[in-house]
């Protein structure tokens, strides 16, 4: 008789789920990465071509996010023995070398936790799953792909960069935002501000209920762990 294991799903703007964990690098939990940006993300399984292209391209990104205090952590159901020769092999097959943790996860504890596990996708690998966590532990962002389709790492980029310049000035991004494009200004909460907003030409306003500024005077701040206001949408 099988054992049925409840897979939860996290919220967004909450806690995201605690854990402790073995990994390449050594016991982690998620508490280590108090103070900095986390993006946890899971693969299906070691020695898969696609997750290989995906752990390249974000072994190349790691500079870039370290830059913007952003950590990056692995997940998989392999083994740690597993995840060792399979980033051996990277390096030595693709010249790439991984410098960031993988977690083992062989009791799919943090996977179930995580909602990483999909039914109909498979009973035993996670799929491709993204979490965006940030300083003060809370879960900001997620995105699941399939098991057949790889990631776009930048993406994960220009999402970190655009929450970061949300909680940093209280704004919000449009469609394909890119750090230095103009960004919208919450709208007015009354009709007396909403008709102050459009004769005082403080911003470039199409209507009263969309206004855009110029892209912040100054240096994001990659620490911010202020959450979105609610008056940003």
């Amino acid at each position: 008789m099988s054992i049925q294991v409840q897979t939860s799903m996290p919220r967004l703007n909450e806690a995201a789920p605690d854990f402790e964990a073995k990994t390449t690098h050594g016991p982690k939990k998620l508490s280590d990465y108090k103070g900095s940006w986390l993006i946890l993300f899971s693969h299906p399984s070691d020695f898969t071509p696609v997750c290989t292209t995906e752990f390249m391209a974000f072994a190349k990104a790691h500079n870039e996010f370290r830059a913007l205090n952003c950590e990056l952590l692995g997940l998989s159901i392999d083994s740690v023995f597993s995840h060792l020769a399979w980033t051996n092999s990277i390096k030595e097959k693709f010249g790439v070398e991984i410098p960031f943790p993988i977690i083992e996860d062989l009791s799919m504890q943090v996977a179930h936790s995580y909602g990483m596990i999909q039914p109909g996708a498979s009973d035993t690998s996670a799929v491709r799953t993204t979490f965006l966590i940030d300083p003060e532990g809370v879960l900001r962002a997620m995105v699941y792909y399939p098991m057949s389709n790889g990631r776009s790492i930048d993406e994960f980029l220009r999402l970190l960069k655009a929450m970061q310049t949300s909680d940093e000035h209280k704004v919000a991004t449009p469609e394909g935002w890119e750090l230095g494009d103009d960004v919208i200004v919450p709208p007015p909460a009354t009709a007396e501000a909403a008709t102050e907003r459009m004769q005082s030409k403080q911003y470039d306003c199409v209507d009263w209920y969309f206004c855009t500024k110029p892209y912040p005077n100054g240096k994001s701040s990659s620490s911010s762990g202020t959450r979105h206001l609610e008056s940003v949408k």
